[in-house]
């Protein structure tokens, strides 16, 4: 099972994008859903999930920055980063987690300076 992401793209610092990462409804349902990201020369990071029952949780470097949010109707998570940053330049994998993970495609979001 794969899960379909989209939105990466070319941006200026301050800019906004969006990703979506759409699961299968029996996964998406009662999965954790969120997103890391890994940067050239970087380990990956954690950048925020949101669970079933909507607990959600941010790294600290993008608090305040990028809200995650999904639509149950759709079966589609969102990650909405704003005001990115140069150092937000990275591959973004969504994932889905229920007894074990499940991903996406990278998507690849550059931040120019």
């Amino acid at each position: 099972v794969q899960l379909q992401a989209s939105g990466g793209g070319l941006v200026q610092s301050g800019g906004s994008l969006r990703l979506s990462c759409a699961a299968p409804g029996n996964i998406f349902s009662t999965a954790v859903m969120g997103w890391y990201r890994q940067a050239p020369g970087k380990q990956r990071e954690l950048v925020a999930f949101i669970s079933a029952s909507g607990i959600i949780k941010y790294a600290d470097s993008v608090k305040g920055r990028f809200t995650i949010s999904k639509d149950n109707g759709k079966n589609t998570v969102y990650l909405q980063m704003n005001s990115l940053k140069p150092g937000d330049t990275a591959v973004y994998f969504c994932y889905a987690y229920r007894e074990l993970y499940y991903w996406g495609q990278g998507t690849l979001v550059t931040v120019s300076s």
